[in-house]
């Protein structure tokens, strides 16, 4: 055993071999074990859903074909099972990157506390984001709140992100313990195997994620600022999941737009919107109430409404509204939904249907496979108009104008509601006001008087002292 130099690479969101700072460090001091735990013990309201596990479970098996069979598989509390793995395999360190969630920075926090106080080498580095919280903040050392500005000073090239790091040269891999787990030992996959239709819609590894970006760059960039938001096209890089489970890192996709043709200024619009993650996760970390509690505090004065069945009917894609019901039916059927569609879903549940923004986002929670806390709950208080630099509480979106401008030959609704897919593109997304269709449900509320009924109440908010 090389337990004078062994060191555990302690892997979460970061589940690639390139631009891995823990990895590329403890390798090029020694040999490494591979590490992985499901920790299910410290996570709270915060732990994945179905979808995401499932995702997770492939992209572990991703990694572990990676890296030759040597990923060491565990479940269960890392404060008590690193400091019983460094004691049993002889290790002098423990590497991992970041992460930035509230549960996972206080974990992390005092295993390293703990670490160190028994003499074992404990090392964090930056693998997950292009400007860590702390240290991109405003002049007067308080943090941004509104995008415009910390995108503003994010762009500066004194701010560039650091250049992606290589594949470390060599990979010493220890042989795992003989506590190491099987994959399917983490029951990550359901018991029912709803999931088996979903499987066609993803690709997982590090090597597909990188063939991503690169058709990515090569086919879809150049018409990325127009087509980005038409729900029909393949304009998108679809990326979020590589990043979610780390496959790629976004210095990795920032660095890659710079190296491409973009006489276009499609390659400054799509990193605009990878700075968008950067800044939800600024958000989160300086806000760690964010996934619970609206960032403006008079929205926690709110009158959501209570109404069980409405929210069902969202869930199931049932609101007789064909736009919002596309979006939430290629939700169920993928675990994923375009984003312009996230935006109008949630638009409808919270103004709409005034029912409250978290039971959007807990639904989000489960079903999305590209879950990340910070921008679903950054998401969702943007749509819901109570976060810092959000959609303005009046801005409520008409999913009969989206329809028509976004998927204007209607090929996305017709796709994920078959009940449409012989209505005339008139009175696709408002069928009530045409020959109404068989088999499809009326809208389950007046688009116009439930903007009304939401204005209304949003008005009646109190306002700051200082308005």
């Amino acid at each position: 055993m090389a337990g004078d130099t062994l060191r555990i690479v302690w892997l979460r969101q970061d589940l690639r071999l390139t631009d891995n700072p823990a990895l590329f460090e403890a390798a090029r001091r020694g040999a490494i074990l591979p590490l992985y735990i499901l920790d299910e013990v410290n996570s709270g309201a915060a732990a994945p859903g179905a979808a995401s596990r499932w995702g997770l479970h492939h992209a572990l098996d991703a990694l572990n074909a990676d890296l030759d069979g040597r990923l060491m598989l565990l479940r269960g509390d890392p404060l008590v099972l690193l400091p019983q793995l460094v004691e049993k395999m002889g290790a002098v360190g423990v590497y991992w990157n970041r992460c930035y969630e509230p549960w996972r920075m206080a974990r992390d926090a005092a295993l390293k506390e703990r670490l160190r106080a028994s003499g074992v080498e404990a090392r964090s580095f930056n693998g997950s984001l292009m400007w860590e919280p702390w240290r991109l903040l405003k002049p007067d050392g308080d943090p941004y709140r509104v995008f415009t500005a910390f995108y503003r000073t994010a762009a500066q090239r004194a701010h560039a992100p650091v250049a992606p790091l290589p594949t470390p040269e060599r990979l010493q891999s220890t042989p795992l313990s003989a506590d190491s787990l099987p994959l399917a030992a983490l029951n990550l996959l359901p018991a029912i195997r709803w999931d088996r239709k979903m499987a066609s819609h993803w690709r997982w590894g590090e090597a597909a994620a990188q063939e991503q970006l690169a058709d990515f760059l090569d086919q879809n960039l150049r018409g990325y600022p127009d087509g980005r938001d038409q729900l029909a096209q393949s304009a998108t890089s679809k990326l979020s999941a590589a990043l979610c489970y780390g496959a790629l890192s976004p210095r990795q996709i920032w660095w890659a737009t710079l190296h491409c043709a973009d006489a276009t200024g499609a390659g400054e619009a799509f990193r605009r919107q990878l700075a968008w993650r950067e800044f939800h996760h600024n958000l989160l970390y300086h806000n760690p109430q964010m996934p619970q509690r609206a960032l403006q505090p008079k929205f926690e004065q709110f009158p959501w409404r209570e109404d069980a069945d409405a929210l069902a009917r969202w869930r199931r894609g049932e609101t007789g509204i064909p736009l919002v019901d596309a979006g939430m039916r290629e939700l169920w059927a993928t675990g994923y939904m375009h984003n312009r569609a996230r935006m109008v879903v949630g638009s409808f549940l919270v103004k709409n249907l005034l029912l409250d923004w978290r039971a959007g986002a807990r639904w989000f929670q489960e079903c999305l496979v590209d879950f990340d806390l910070a921008n679903n709950s950054g998401g969702w208080q943007w749509v819901a108009g109570c976060g810092v630099d959000a959609a303005p509480y009046f801005r409520v979106f008409n999913p009969v104008a989206q329809g028509q401008r976004f998927d204007a030959t209607g090929d996305y609704v017709r796709r994920w509601v078959p009940e449409l897919a012989g209505v005339a593109t008139r009175w696709l997304f408002n069928p009530w006001e045409g020959p109404k269709p068989l088999g499809y449900p009326p809208p389950m509320v007046d688009l116009k008087a439930s903007r009304e009924r939401a204005l209304a109440a949003f008005k009646g908010l109190p306002k700051p002292a200082a308005e």
